[in-house]
């Protein structure tokens, strides 16, 4: 229990940190592709009886070299939607080899966070501290980025790389995530309290702060809820994390009527 709320804590800082730059950048459908594009790396890691870590980093790192080859020549969500469904048609294949189908699939895609050992730990704290200190480092030209990109090229920065960077960063984010919360309630932890915490305040950097709070209070809340009710606690994760963008919506559509007003 005292793994699973350190490594959640540490999930939750990461995804709050990326998630407020997926907002940010419009690409939440590649937050949805890169963990299920994952999929497969983990199905094959437990093929091949090695950390499904290792898995995961690997496609996950795929995943970016392919979406970004992809997207020269079309939209990110064509090139997202590509990665994905090759990728999960890879996953079934490895899972059903694997032999142990039902099992493996309800730990990639909801995750187990209560079966978290300290080697996992020691190596989410890594990533994690890894993640949110290249996070920091490309934060501000990232930033002008999402807001303009003519702004951006203006300044020095070359769109091309913050693009492939920001992709990486995603990729580590979901290679630390998907083994505690699954691939499939990734995405909803990084996208519901980021898109909430745009309707507290228009400071970007605030805004951040008050995603990663959001995140934190979800996956603790979780944990506490499924400790009390037997419940699994990936149901808690989705549910919250969809009830904190509902009230992102309802901050905002106060403020705007206060604006009017």
């Amino acid at each position: 229990m005292l793994h699973a709320w350190v490594v959640a804590t540490l999930v939750a800082v990461t995804a709050g940190c990326v998630g407020f730059f997926v907002v940010a950048r419009r690409a939440a459908f590649a937050a949805h592709a890169l963990p299920l594009g994952a999929f497969p790396g983990a199905a094959a890691a437990s093929l091949m009886g090695v950390n499904l870590f290792w898995g995961l980093a690997g496609f996950s790192a795929l995943g970016v070299l392919v979406i970004g080859q992809l997207q020269r020549a079309g939209r990110r969500e064509i090139a997202s939607a590509l990665w994905l469904s090759g990728a999960l048609a890879l996953g079934v294949l490895l899972l059903s080899l694997s032999g142990r189908y039902a099992q493996s699939v309800y730990g990639l895609l909801f995750g187990d966070l209560l079966g978290i050992d300290t080697t996992q730990m020691v190596v989410v704290a890594a990533c994690s501290g890894l993640t949110v200190a290249l996070v920091a480092w490309v934060a501000r030209p990232l930033l002008l980025d999402s807001l303009s990109s003519e702004l951006a090229s203006a300044a020095g920065a070359r769109a091309a790389a913050l693009e492939f960077a920001f992709l990486g960063i995603l990729a580590l984010a979901t290679a630390i995530a998907v083994p505690v919360v699954g691939a499939l309630l990734v995405f909803s932890l990084m996208v519901g309290p980021s898109s909430a915490a745009r309707a507290f305040t228009d400071r970007p950097w605030r805004a951040l702060a008050i995603a990663v709070g959001m995140c934190l209070a979800t996956v603790w809340s979780a944990i506490a809820l499924a400790y009390l009710t037997n419940w699994p606690v990936g149901f808690f994760v989705g549910v919250l994390s969809a009830l904190c963008y509902v009230v992102g919506r309802l901050r905002g559509g106060t403020a705007a009527l206060a604006h009017v007003t």
